[in-house]
Order: structure tokens, then sequence, then C-alpha cells
């Protein structure tokens, strides 16, 4: 099964930390001790004396947690600045370990771990990061806010970690897309869906997510995943599409497979005018094909196939899927003429089903007339 969308790696810039509403960000008083001796530090032109007094200045306010982790928080993207990443990554956990929930120093960590290229610490930090975005919503109301004052609160804090959320977003996407074993990748997306609900990549996880488990083959664990991101979104077509192809292979679970392709089609609705909704739909109506036929009922087969291919006719190589299994129950209903026209169209298509629809072509033309 394809999708109308290529997948493709997103462009992902270094964003400076912003600061943000959040109980736990990092906040030092004006006027204060700290404040001025900091401010002194970042007037420092010389980098290796400022680190040096960053250094100084952690030992000397150790008692003061907030002081403490921006500092090693500054001495991170320093070290970053200057392309020695293993210091910045140690000054980075060291600040994200005093200050855990802080968006700043996480979105700040994503940074080093893209430009050291590890995958698993960019989606570790990124999933972290949705998890304190989401926390902001789960807030209790204290007793003396009014519920209207307390609900722009929530809204207003959301707003301001927005853009930190969708840069995590985007970097995980990104750490997903470049990752070429298959396991790990898998292991990142089972990560990524429950952290990023709705997300707007979430076609093009989906495509990889069915690409490493088609590669390390194994369908149950397409399946948990698929069930999982079905219940955090119900409504998510390319998850019920994935799910329903999944299914149509095997006689015990056929049932589930019309379920929700039947429900793609519910979702898309009657005439789909667009080419993407019009994919769908084909897509839709080839697992309602493959159950039908791995249950035997030949002509409902059929007839699926056909409007699946049909529709499919600016999708070749979803038409593919569709004229192979529509060749196939042809044949078993003994149907020589229209099982050899759909697999010739099938054959011609450059893609999976190539070689098994030139197999199949030969098998019937060799069988003689029916």
């Amino acid at each position: 099964m394809c999708f109308p969308q290529r997948l493709a790696i997103v462009v992902l810039l270094l964003i400076p930390a912003l600061a943000i509403g959040q109980n736990t960000a990092i906040s030092i008083p004006a006027g204060t001790p700290e404040d001025k001796d900091l401010a002194a530090i970042a007037a420092e032109g010389d980098a290796a004396k400022r680190a040096a007094a960053y250094e100084d200045f952690i030992k000397k306010y150790a008692d003061n947690k907030a002081a403490v982790a921006y500092a090693e928080w500054q001495l991170s993207q320093q070290y970053l600045a200057a392309g020695d990443h293993a210091k910045a990554l140690q000054w980075g956990d060291k600040a994200l370990a005093d200050y855990p929930n802080d968006l700043d120093i996480i979105v700040s960590d994503v940074n080093i771990a893209t430009a050291m290229k590890d995958n698993s610490r960019i989606v570790d930090y990124a999933t972290k990061g949705a998890a304190v975005y989401h926390s902001i919503a789960e807030q209790k109301k204290p007793a003396d806010i009014d519920e209207t004052e307390w609900k722009n609160r929530i809204v207003q804090e959301q707003a301001a970690a927005k853009s930190n959320y969708d840069f995590l977003e985007t970097a995980a996407y990104n750490a997903i897309a470049a990752e070429q074993d298959a396991n790990k990748r898998m292991a990142y997306i089972e990560k990524f869906t429950p952290a990023f609900p709705k997300s707007q990549f979430e076609q093009q996880v989906i495509q990889l997510a069915m690409m490493s488990l088609q590669q390390l083959n194994q369908p149950q664990r397409l399946q948990s995943y698929g069930e999982k991101a079905l219940a955090a979104n119900p409504d998510s077509i390319p998850t019920l599409l994935m799910l329903a192809n999944s299914y149509a292979g095997d006689a015990r679970t056929a049932s589930k497979a019309a379920t929700y392709a039947n429900k793609v089609i519910t979702l898309v609705g009657p005439a789909p005018g667009d080419n993407t909704k019009k994919s769908y739909a084909g897509v839709a109506h080839t697992a309602l094909g493959r159950a039908d036929l791995i249950q035997e009922k030949l002509p409902s087969a059929v007839n699926e196939l056909k409007t699946a291919a049909g529709l499919l006719q600016d999708d070749p190589p979803d038409q593919q899927v569709a004229l192979y299994y529509l060749g196939y129950a042809s044949a078993k209903l003994n149907r020589k003429a229209e099982s050899i026209a759909a697999l010739e169209k099938a054959a011609a298509i450059n893609g999976p089903y190539q070689g098994p629809a030139k197999e199949m072509l030969n098998k019937v033309q060799a069988a003689g007339k029916k």
C-alpha cells in the first residue's frame, strides 16, 4: 500500500530556546547576585574565559539549582557553537537533570543530538519534550483561580510552547526517516506515535512503520503498533488502511479488515473528488476484495477489486495490487479473459507485484481456454 505523500526529510533549522510559561522554566530574579554575575559572564568576549567563568559560577552558586542549570545550559550551547559535541552533550544533560521539565533545555539537547546525528538521542529527547508539552493541559486548577481564567492560562502556556513542540516533532520525524536500521526505526516509531498524536507526519510515519515491519517480517508487530495508533486516533485513515491490508490476508481476521476498510470508505465519502480521497477509497476497496477472496467470496471479491482498480487509475503502484488480485479472483472464477486482461495490466506496471503478475499470467494462459 502506498500513500499519496512522499517521504522526505523535513527541513529543520536550529532554533534558539525561547522562554515559555511553564512552572518549571528557569527563572533568575533580576538584580540578584546571580543575575549580575551571569550578565558579566555573557559580556565576556573570550570563549575560553567565558566557559571557565560559567564553571566557577556553578561552583559558587551550587545551592541555587536554577542558577546552576542555567549556567550548565549556557555552557552546553557554547560548546555546541564551538563544535565540541561531547562537552555540549555533557553539560546539556546536566542542565536537563537539574531541570527535567524545561522545554528550552530539551530543545537545546535535541540540537546537540542532531549535530551528532544521534537518532536515538533525538527521539528520546523529543518524546520527553512532547510529554512536557502535553502535561501543560493536565495541570490541576488551583482552588483560588476562576475556571475561565485557568483555561485561558493553559491556552496561553500551550501557545507559548507550541513552537518548541513543533520543532521536537519535526526533529523526531527526521531522525526516524534517516534511520537505516529497520529494527531501530520501528522502535523510534513506537515512541513517536503516542508522543505526537495526530502528527502532521502521520502518513509518512505509517509508511515507514509498514516498510520497517515488512523488512523485519513481523506482521503481528505491525498490527499491534497499528491498533495502539488507532486507539490514539480512531479516525486515522492511514492507520485504518494499514490495518485493513494487514488483516485482509488471513481468513481469521478478514472480518476485521472489512470493518476498517468500510470505515475508510465512510470517512472518505461515497464519491471522493480529489485524488487523495480516491486513492484512500481505492486502497480500501482493495482490502475488501482481498478479504472476500481469502474467504472464497469470489463474485464479491471481483466487484470490489474492479472498483479499486478504477479508483486507482492515477496511482499505479496501488492499482497494480488491485489488478493482481483481480486477475487472481477472476481466474478462480474461470473468467480467463478478465483474468488475463487484469494480469497484463499489473505486469506492465513497475512494482513489487510485477513478477508475481507475470508468473500468474503465464499459468492462466497455459491453462487452456475456459
